[in-house]
């Protein structure tokens, strides 16, 4: 067989054999699931084992559900989610359409906010909720703040890996790519389709161009301009963090050749 792709292709068998291994459950609730009162659960969902739905819950159609999910009080899941094992939806957060949470995935928790006041860190309340958009996939263990009175936002198409932290009132725009254990200070703004690679760090109030390149441990101090490549820590422009990189692995060489000079002197 030809094609012009042949991962995308072989991901198209694969999904098949996806459905035949792991095929979706049937609708239903599960007997040792609770769902308060004023929850609405449309007939096509599947709901699994030890799953809390609270009073005021929406869940869409054909969503699946499986074992020790939590829906919050007002929370939304849109029609064609899937939420796996363990998933924590906070109240008043709110799932597009083809949404997928990982096991494990938090959203809603509380933002991470303290006032210092007469030597004791006092907490700020974070009243707000958080909207992800459609086709959105979040990994295993990724957790995702509400804001402090708005929202925190992920948008539509976004992939984003395991073990994130998305701080409170952050914005990711759409098609944006972050792979694991990248950390997102507060108020951070992505536009679209920015990649982050691993463990890299970004403080407080930034913005991330549309298209910039975040390579992996980078430390973002500072706004990124539209189609950046930075890498490093502080971060500098790829290109010439590269070749800062190749000149630091010369140095011992060369302090060789200053001692040397100073000897035969």
């Amino acid at each position: 067989l030809r094609v012009n792709n042949p991962s995308y292709a072989l991901g198209l068998i694969c999904r098949i054999i996806e459905k035949r291994l792991f095929p979706p459950p049937p609708a239903g609730i599960h007997t040792s699931s609770f769902i308060e009162n004023g929850a609405t659960v449309a007939e096509s969902v599947a709901i699994g084992p030890f799953c809390h739905i609270e009073s005021g819950a929406e869940i869409g159609a054909n969503v699946r559900i499986a074992s020790h999910v939590h829906v919050g009080s007002y929370a939304k899941v849109g029609a064609d989610s899937r939420l796996f094992n363990g998933v924590k939806l906070l109240g008043r957060c709110e799932l597009g359409e083809r949404v997928t949470l990982n096991s494990g995935v938090v959203v809603g928790s509380e933002g991470y906010g303290f006032d210092q006041v007469s030597g004791r860190h006092e907490k700020i309340p974070h009243l707000g909720k958080v909207i992800i958009e459609d086709d959105v996939e979040i990994g295993s263990n990724t957790c995702i703040d509400r804001s402090r009175f708005a929202e925190t936002r992920i948008g539509e198409g976004t992939k984003i890996d395991n073990l994130v932290q998305i701080g409170h009132n952050v914005t990711i725009g759409k098609r944006c790519l972050i792979v694991a254990q990248v950390g997102i200070s507060g108020s951070v703004s992505f536009e679209d389709d920015v990649i982050v690679g691993g463990q890299a760090g970004f403080a407080g109030h930034l913005n991330v161009g549309k298209g910039a390149k975040i390579a992996g441990q980078a430390g973002i101090t500072k706004n990124v301009e539209a189609g950046a490549f930075l890498k490093g820590n502080p971060a500098l422009p790829y290109a010439l963090a590269q070749r800062i990189a190749i000149l630091q692995r010369k140095l011992p060489d060369l302090f060789k050749r200053f001692a040397d000079l100073n000897k035969n002197s």
